[in-house]
């Protein structure tokens, strides 16, 4: 009898154990019986039954051992000596797009110029292309149509700088919330801005219409403007701040987040974070690495990736010391893996992107998300002539087919899926190529995740009801 580790994961945690069910993402924790199992058909793979219930005689009956044995079975953790079989969806097929999110990218302007903007429609703010109206309505059709089974559904206003097309983005939301009011159905808003336009009056109908608001930032001073500047190389970061600080004091509709872009040079996430949750005050805080091209100078370099991901274990630390006194420190990146854990979250794609999402460029074209705008990768469809089933179906068949790659039977498979499709674009020129380069740091984190999941639930799991189950509500 073998230990089947393409579909179980053992994760030590100071005496005892969590199992991880790869196929469900079940988590399990193991009492000595059940350690006492696996320790034995790992040692030695020629037991079976009966051999492990009388090694064990003498502390733990043989019913219970049996029962157990039994249940590992099924579950496939378990099995008679032969291959490994991982357990990985097969033949999926897609023939449907119950759409919940459309994301408008309603101008390619923006009054930025990042030095890491990935936007490759990204235009100066004389030359942008806005999107018209009857584009974005077509846009909002398509995402009531598609997504019929949902009571509740969702537009993203994107750029460039959004705020550069307030126009537009208050007719979207006229013409949505009556067509949500006439289907019985509720629409949500949200968007990304810089903050360097926002103003009280742009706040308040914000407010008024309930948006989820998302800031791109990247921490202190000298952080921030060494990528965040003007169109003319100034930095940003002083009227960032100060528009921020308005924000926080004047929205009330719902907690505003943050977004930092970690590049070449950009590790400190601790000193990152406690300026932008403690000091500026955002509710939450999630870091995005760059990774994907070595070869645009300001990717992280494999060095500087382990060291923010050492710096996310610290955080995590503090986030763990947090939630067992029912706090939540806003670290966004481990609050999710939180929620993915406590769902028992299971991923046979890497996001919703092609299927829950699709991203609507000036023109109309639909894009895979919003990173996708204006790339070389094929557009599948219009809000014009609709979806290009076809294509989209075989391009999202392709990628949850897992043969041949290490996602088979990787014990995160399920949890990461191969990865964010336009980073493999970026470093590798195809959507499909699976993330390896930073595969062992992902299976790290995802481990490290199973080590304070399992703390909490033994020692607040009150935790979770008050901080983790109110997200998917919200």
């Amino acid at each position: 009898m073998i230990f089947d580790s393409t579909n179980a994961h053992l994760v030590p945690i100071a005496g005892r154990a969590m199992l991880l069910h790869i196929p469900t993402t079940a988590l399990f924790e193991l009492d000595e019986m059940g350690m006492e199992v696996l320790r034995l058909v790992q040692a030695d793979r020629s037991l079976d039954a009966g051999r492990i219930q009388a090694r064990l005689s003498g502390r733990f009956s043989a019913q219970a051992v049996g029962e157990l044995i039994g249940q590992l079975i099924r579950l496939e953790v378990l099995r008679h000596e032969g291959a490994n079989r991982p357990i990985n969806p097969s033949g999926v097929h897609v023939d449907a797009y119950p759409l919940s999110t459309i994301v408008l990218n309603v101008n390619t302007g923006c009054n930025l110029a990042c030095r890491y903007c990935y936007k490759e429609d990204l235009d100066i703010p004389a030359a942008g292309r806005r999107m018209e109206f009857a584009v974005a309505a077509r846009s909002v059709d398509l995402l009531f149509s598609q997504g019929q089974g949902r009571q509740r559904v969702g537009i993203v206003f994107f750029g460039g700088e959004p705020l550069t097309n307030m126009p537009l983005i208050r007719q979207v939301v006229e013409y949505a919330e009556a067509r949500a009011e006439a289907l019985g159905k509720t629409v949500d808003f949200s968007l990304t801005t810089n903050a360097t336009l926002l103003t009280e009056e742009l706040i308040d109908y914000f407010d008024a219409h309930r948006f989820g608001l998302s800031v791109s930032i990247d921490g202190p001073r000298a952080v921030h403007d060494r990528n965040r500047r003007t169109v003319g190389g100034h930095g940003t970061y002083e009227v960032v701040a100060r528009k921020v600080r308005m924000l926080l004091a004047r929205y009330r509709a719902k907690p505003v987040g943050a977004r930092v872009t970690l590049t070449a040079g950009t590790t400190d996430v601790e000193a990152i974070h406690e300026h932008l949750r403690d000091r500026l005050g955002f509710h939450e805080v999630g870091y995005a690495p760059v990774t994907a091209a070595d070869e645009a100078g300001h990717a992280l370099s494999e060095a500087e990736l382990a060291e923010v991901y050492a710096g996310f274990e610290r955080l995590g630390g503090q986030y763990l010391a947090a939630a067992l006194a029912g706090r939540n420190t806003g670290f966004s990146n481990l609050h999710q893996l939180m929620t993915d854990l406590h769902e028992g979250r299971r991923k046979t794609l890497p996001c919703g992107a092609g299927v829950g999402l699709l991203a609507v460029d000036h023109q109309g074209g639909l894009n895979l998300c919003h990173r996708f705008a204006g790339s070389e990768l094929p557009t599948f469809g219009s809000v014009q002539q609709g979806i290009a089933s076809d294509r989209l179906g075989a391009f999202l068949e392709r990628a949850a087919d897992r043969s041949g790659t290490h996602c088979a039977t990787c014990h995160i498979r399920n949890l990461c899926a191969g990865g964010c499709y336009h980073e493999s674009w970026v470093r590798y020129g195809d959507p499909h190529h699976r993330t390896y380069h930073y595969c062992n740091l992902l299976r790290r984190w995802v481990d490290f995740g199973i080590r304070v999941y399992a703390e909490i639930s033994t020692r607040n799991p009150k935790f979770f009801s008050a901080h983790i189950e109110p997200r998917r509500a919200a």
